[in-house]
């Protein structure tokens, strides 16, 4: 009887397993997926319909490894919503046979699997990306793919002992005792922990930088995406004095007399973009619905005003918490089971609204790494960003991803800090 009621749960071990390794492979193959889209959207064609079949096969390598980084980055931001709203989903129906695959061990698997794939690109995928797509073989060797990876191999390698090599130099100076000298060989267990959390506060330096920039800028990129109310406006004025202009100034470029005016030709072409660009903005105005122009923007604007307040009111309680009261300090839960009590006072309305703080940040936070005048040139243009500008985006992308569980935590979400303990306790305890 025994030896039965043993073998039944290895199978619902098994079975347990092999559901979450479904699980995963579904989900990652969808964040590939909408990923490469994205990526396809703004890459450069030229780079992948070269003469040099070469060089195409080694775009297209590093475009797959930009794909992966970026669907790590997109997963590290899903993950901390996804905990939040599995938690509340179990503790409403705790019973329900449709939900019984959403268990505290998917949710451990997939912080685990994040710290996995966020490890591998940040040390391997986007450097060897990078070395790959400017490697041109040793010299003296037979021309081809091949040849780029051995030239790629062996500069990672090298770049890899040289950080390793500083690393170990470092710890054995601040920490020079026998544990410490002991834990320099440990590589999994002592240096990718302590690279990752290095990363992670490198990413929190960027988005505490970025993130108020764009707080402020949110507003103006809503106001170009959404179409503005008529206020004392004639739109119809606009829009003529707007084609006459462009009327004008392709004259100027297509007369015959511009072989002896002194016209600046490029200046001209720039300018009738522009133009172009701004008649089909009013055209597009004029187009709207009244309900577009006059309920859509104005909704809009309030709810930034109010997810921004909401979140100024959260960072201000909480740093003054930590001033007044010693006991505000984070701690680990003690028997922290996911489903079994809500980490929010509000109940599932507070998780909603932590969801909703959660991505509206992360959203201010790309909008204000763009918008910062150290980080205007990765701006990536549709159909026109080379692959070295790619590489580059998916990196810092996936810093700031890496770094916002851990941004929220600091800014204040109570709910954030409840999961983060539970995912620690998990590993700690497996």
């Amino acid at each position: 009887m025994e030896a039965d009621q043993d073998v039944s749960l290895r199978e619902q071990l098994f079975h347990e397993w092999v559901r979450e390794c479904i699980i995963c492979s579904l989900l990652f193959s969808s964040l590939y997926l909408l990923s490469y889209m994205v990526i396809t959207k703004f890459k450069k064609h030229a780079d992948f319909t070269t003469v040099d079949v070469e060089d195409a096969a080694v775009n297209r390598i590093a475009l797959w490894m930009c794909t992966f980084t970026l669907a790590v980055s997109v997963g590290a931001v899903l993950l901390l919503p996804f905990s939040i709203i599995s938690n509340e989903v179990l503790l409403s129906m705790p019973h329900n046979y449709y939900i019984q695959w959403l268990n505290g061990s998917l949710i451990h698997g997939l912080w685990n699997l994040v710290f996995l794939f966020s490890n591998l690109s940040l040390v391997f995928l986007m450097p060897f990306a990078y070395f790959f797509t400017e490697a041109e073989g040793f010299s003296g060797s037979k021309k081809g793919v091949m040849s780029r990876v051995y030239e790629t191999s062996v500069v990672l390698l090298l770049l890899t002992l040289l950080v390793f090599g500083i690393l170990w130099v470092a710890s054995a100076i601040v920490d020079d005792d026998a544990a410490g000298r002991e834990s320099l060989y440990d590589l999994w267990e002592y240096y990718l922990p302590y690279l990752y959390s290095g990363i992670s506060l490198f990413g929190v330096l960027l988005l505490l930088f970025c993130t108020p920039l764009g707080l402020s800028r949110m507003f103006s990129v809503t106001g170009k995406l959404l179409v503005k109310p008529r206020l004392l406006e004639n739109l119809e004025e606009h829009l003529s004095c707007t084609a006459f202009e462009e009327a004008a100034i392709s004259r100027k470029i297509s007369t015959k007399a511009s072989c002896w005016l002194n016209l600046n030709m490029e200046a001209l072409q720039k300018r009738l973009l522009a133009i172009k660009s701004h008649r089909i903005t009013l055209e597009m105005r004029r187009k709207a619905s009244p309900w577009q122009r006059n309920l859509v923007y104005p909704l809009a604007m309030l709810l930034l005003l109010a997810l921004t307040g909401i979140s100024v009111l959260i960072v201000c309680f909480h740093v003054l918490e930590l001033l007044i009261d010693d006991a505000a300090m984070p701690k680990g839960m003690q028997d922290s089971r996911l489903g079994k009590v809500s980490f929010s006072v509000f109940g599932p309305f507070g998780a909603a609204v932590q969801v909703i703080l959660i991505f509206y940040l992360m959203a201010a936070s790309v909008v204000g790494f763009y918008s910062s005048p150290f980080f205007t040139r990765l701006l990536p243009q549709k159909q026109n960003t080379t692959m070295t500008k790619i590489i580059g985006n998916c990196v810092s992308l996936l810093v700031l991803s890496s770094a916002l569980p851990v941004f929220s935590r600091t800014l204040g979400k109570s709910y954030v800090g409840h999961i983060l303990d539970w995912v620690h306790n998990s590993i700690s305890n497996s």
